[in-house]
C-alpha cells in the first residue's frame, strides 16, 4: 500500500509517469501505476521536479535594506561598509525573525535547501546563534547549511581568526573565506591555506567568496584549486562568484578551468547580484561580471546558481525565486540553447545538491519524496513563465499549495486562459 500517488507527472527529462510514495521515500516511478494509495494528486501532466536548492545566500543579511544606508554606488565594497555600519545595532531576535520570514516564503516557492553564509565577525555571534536556531527549527521542512564567513577578512579583521574558530565550535557546517578582501594578494592566499587546514582538521566542506571583482589579476581560485589537492579535499570545495574570470583573457581562463576540473573544485554563480555589483567602474562597453558558466560546465565542473541576497545592503531587490535566478543565467550567460536551458535548471536543482553533498536528494526511486509540482509543461516553460508552485512536498507530505494561475478574458465571449498552457 502506497501512502501517495502523484499521477500524470511530467519529469524534467520529458517522460510522463506516476510517482508512488511510501514512508517518505519515492517507492516507484512508472507510467500508469496500478493500485490505490492513501492520497492521490493528479499532476495533470504538469512538471514535477526535485526541490529547488539555493547554494549561495546570506540569511543574516536578508530584509535589512531598510535598516542600512542606501548603496548609492551599487558596488560590493559600499555594501560591505553599509553592512558594517548597522551590524552593532542588530539583535539576534531580529536576525532570526527576518530570516525565518524569508525562509517561510521560500518554502512556498519550492526551495527546500539553502546554503547560507553567516558573518562570524560579531563577538556576540548574534547572526550565528540566530541561524543555528533557525536551522534546527526549520529542519522538518528545510535543510539549512551554514558557512562560517569572515565578512571583514580573515587576517584583515584583527580578531577574526579567534572568532572563526569559536564559530566553527558552535556547529557551523562549512568553512568560508573572502581572500580578495584581504589587505594583499599574499595575505589572501595565506588565508586560503589556513582556512583549508581548518576544514581538513574538522572534516568540513569549503565554500569561499572568491575573486568577486572585475580584476583579471585576481586569481585566488588558483590557490583554492592547489589547496584542494594539498589538503585532500577534492570534491568538497566550491568557489563562489568567481567574477574575475569574466575579465580574464581566454588563454589564462582555459588553464584555470582545467586546474579546477583536475582538483575537483565546483563553482557557484550568482547571476542576479553578480550582474548588479560588477562592471560598476566601466563606462561603455560594460562587463556583465558573471563567471564563465558554459565553459565550466563543458569541463565537467558542477556549477550551482545562488540568489545571494534579498533586500540587503548589496541588493535592494529580489524575490527569492530560483527560477528568476535560472532565467538570469540563461540570459546573462547566453545559454539559450535547449540543452543549456536544462543546464540552468540543473543549476538550481541537482548540481547544487551535489555541491552541498545533500543526502538522498533526487527524483529517483529510493530518494526522499521531496518534490514540486509546477504549473508548467516543461523545464523551458518553468524558466520562461516562473509559474505557480501548485504543490510542495517534503518527504511525501504536502507542506505548501498554491491556486493555479488562471485569467479570464472578455472579448465578446468569456474565455478562460490557463497561464501555463498559453503559447
Amino acid at each position: 500500500m502506497l501512502d501517495l500517488i502523484i499521477r500524470n507527472a511530467t519529469l524534467p527529462d520529458g517522460r510522463n509517469v506516476d510517482i508512488g510514495v511510501r514512508d517518505g521515500l519515492i517507492a516507484v516511478m512508472e507510467p500508469h501505476l496500478e493500485g490505490d494509495a492513501g492520497q492521490e494528486i493528479d499532476a495533470k501532466s504538469y512538471l514535477v521536479s526535485p526541490p529547488f536548492v539555493d547554494s549561495h545566500f546570506h540569511l543574516d543579511y536578508t530584509l535589512t535594506s531598510g535598516l542600512a544606508p542606501a548603496n548609492q554606488s551599487g558596488t560590493l565594497f559600499e555594501g560591505i561598509r553599509n553592512w558594517r555600519s548597522i551590524k552593532p545595532s542588530l539583535t539576534e531576535e531580529g536576525i532570526y525573525e527576518r530570516a525565518r520570514r524569508l525562509c517561510e516564503r521560500s518554502l512556498t516557492k519550492g526551495i527546500l535547501a539553502i546554503r547560507s553564509h553567516v558573518d562570524i565577525g560579531d563577538p556576540e555571534f548574534k547572526g550565528v546563534r540566530a541561524l543555528l536556531r533557525l536551522r534546527e527549527d526549520l529542519k522538518p521542512w528545510m535543510t539549512i547549511q551554514l558557512v562560517a564567513f569572515p565578512q571583514d577578512g580573515f587576517f584583515r579583521k584583527p580578531d577574526a581568526e579567534k572568532l572563526f574558530t569559536q564559530a566553527l565550535g558552535m556547529g557551523l557546517d562549512v568553512v568560508g573565506g573572502i581572500p580578495h578582501y584581504e589587505r594583499s594578494r599574499n595575505e589572501g592566499d595565506r588565508s586560503i591555506h589556513e582556512l583549508f587546514r581548518l576544514a581538513a582538521e574538522n572534516n568540513l566542506l569549503v565554500d569561499m567568496h572568491c575573486d568577486e571583482n572585475d580584476d583579471p589579476e585576481s586569481r585566488h581560485i588558483e590557490t583554492m584549486a592547489a589547496c584542494s589537492v594539498k589538503f585532500s579535499l577534492q570534491g568538497r570545495v566550491a568557489g563562489s562568484h568567481l567574477t574575475s574570470m569574466h575579465s580574464m583573457d581566454n588563454a589564462y581562463a582555459d588553464k584555470l578551468i582545467s586546474l579546477m576540473a583536475e582538483s575537483g573544485v565546483a563553482a557557484i554563480a550568482n547571476p542576479l547580484v553578480n550582474m548588479t555589483l560588477q562592471g560598476r567602474f566601466d563606462t561603455y562597453p560594460r562587463r556583465r561580471g558573471m563567471t564563465r558558466i558554459p565553459e565550466l560546465l563543458a569541463a565537467g565542473i558542477p556549477v550551482g546558481l545562488g540568489h545571494d541576497c534579498v533586500m540587503d545592503p548589496w541588493y535592494g531587490l529580489g524575490s527569492h525565486d530560483m527560477l528568476e535566478v535560472a532565467s538570469m543565467a540563461v540570459h546573462g550567460a547566453h545559454m539559450t540553447g535547449a540543452d543549456q536551458i536544462s543546464d540552468c535548471f540543473a543549476g538550481i536543482t541537482t548540481l547544487p545538491a551535489r555541491i552541498m553533498h545533500l543526502e538522498n536528494y533526487g527524483l529517483e526511486v529510493g530518494k526522499d519524496a521531496d518534490l514540486i509540482i509546477l504549473q508548467a509543461n516543461s523545464v523551458m516553460d518553468a524558466i520562461r513563465l516562473r509559474p505557480e508552485r501548485l504543490y510542495v512536498l517534503r518527504k511525501g507530505q504536502v507542506i505548501s499549495t498554491s491556486f493555479p494561475s488562471v485569467s479570464t478574458l472578455y472579448l465578446g465571449n468569456e474565455k478562460t486562459i490557463d497561464a501555463a498552457r498559453g503559447w
